[in-house]
C-alpha cells in the first residue's frame, strides 16, 4: 500500500466543478432567485473569514505537527486537537465554505444550488478514499478517533 490516499477526484475539482457548472447556468439561463442581496453579501464575508480562520488554524496544527498539507500526502499522526478535534475534515469543511462563498460572490443561485453535489463528489472521491487509508495505517486508533469526532461537526 502507498503511504497516502487514493484519491478519485482531487478535492479542489469535486467541489469546483459544481460551482462552474452553476456559474456556466447562471450565466446561460439566468438564476430563479436572486441572490443580490446585501444577506448574501455578508453571508458571503462571514463564510470568508471563517474559511481563512479555520483553514489557517488547521493548516498551522498541520505543519507543526509534520503531517501532509496539500491533499494525497503521507500522514503522520491522527491529529485530535484543535478543529480536528470537532470534525475529522476540518479542510474540506473550510473549502466547501469557500465553494459556498465564490457561490454566493458571483452570484450564482445555481451554484449554491449544486453545493450538494460537490459534496458528495468530494465525499466519493476524496473523503472515503481517505478513510480507507487512515483505517489501514492506524488501526484500531483511527476507529477510536472516528467514535470521538464526527465526519463534519
Amino acid at each position: 500500500m502507498a503511504d497516502a490516499p487514493a484519491y478519485r477526484i482531487w478535492p479542489p475539482i469535486a467541489l469546483g466543478v459544481p460551482l462552474l457548472g452553476g456559474i456556466g447556468m447562471t450565466a446561460g439561463l439566468g438564476d430563479p432567485v436572486l441572490l443580490r442581496t446585501g444577506t448574501s453579501r455578508v453571508v458571503a464575508i462571514v463564510l470568508i473569514l471563517a474559511f481563512a480562520l479555520w483553514n489557517g488554524w488547521a493548516l498551522v496544527l498541520m505543519a507543526r505537527w509534520e503531517t501532509a498539507l496539500l491533499p494525497g500526502g503521507s500522514t503522520r499522526t491522527i491529529l485530535d486537537r484543535g478543529p480536528f478535534r470537532v470534525s475529522r475534515n476540518p479542510l474540506y469543511l473550510g473549502l466547501i465554505a469557500l465553494d459556498i462563498t465564490l457561490a454566493l460572490l458571483w452570484p450564482s443561485f445555481w451554484a449554491v444550488l449544486l453545493t450538494p453535489v460537490g459534496v458528495a463528489a468530494l465525499w466519493w472521491g476524496a473523503i472515503a478514499p481517505e478513510e480507507r487509508y487512515l483505517r489501514a495505517k492506524f488501526g484500531e486508533e483511527y476507529v477510536h478517533y472516528c467514535v470521538r469526532v464526527r465526519r463534519w461537526l
